[in-house]
């Protein structure tokens, strides 16, 4: 297990530590609404290379980013999400299956269609200024 407590300025070393840690591409973002899981993946997103304006896809469910190698990084908020018909449509298997990155904000929402091969990000709000992430 990773676990990081840090701030805003410190978010860009928590990045790159995570992206360290993961043995797997594909991580799912847990906690409270405004902890910080979108700052923390935007963070992610710049240190794998991307050049990419980078926003929350919290309307638009995904958005497509591309790393320095070439391959693609996927960021998928599901907060949306009302029921699993919805999720049938987005063809989730052909993101799920690529070689790319794939961050998942909200995956309680997907529950039964939530790949295997995963690590699973917890972050808490210690204050105003502190999260804590744990990464497993």
């Amino acid at each position: 297990m990773l676990t990081k407590t840090y701030t805003l300025a410190q978010i860009e070393g928590v990045a790159n530590d995570i992206i360290a840690y993961c043995a797997h591409k594909t991580i799912l973002f847990y906690g409270e609404m405004g902890s910080g899981k979108t700052t923390l993946i935007k963070n992610i997103i710049k240190k794998l290379g991307s050049n990419d304006e980078i926003t929350s896809p919290t309307f638009s469910i995904v958005n497509e980013y591309q790393a320095i190698d070439g391959k693609p990084i996927f960021h998928f908020d599901f907060y949306r999400i009302n029921n699993e018909e919805e999720i049938g449509k987005l063809g989730l298997e052909d993101y799920f299956n690529s070689d790319g990155w794939i961050f998942i904000e909200w995956p309680e929402n997907i529950n039964n269609f939530i790949p295997t091969n995963t690590h699973t990000a917890e972050i808490k709000s210690i204050n105003y200024e502190t999260r804590q992430v744990k990464v497993l």
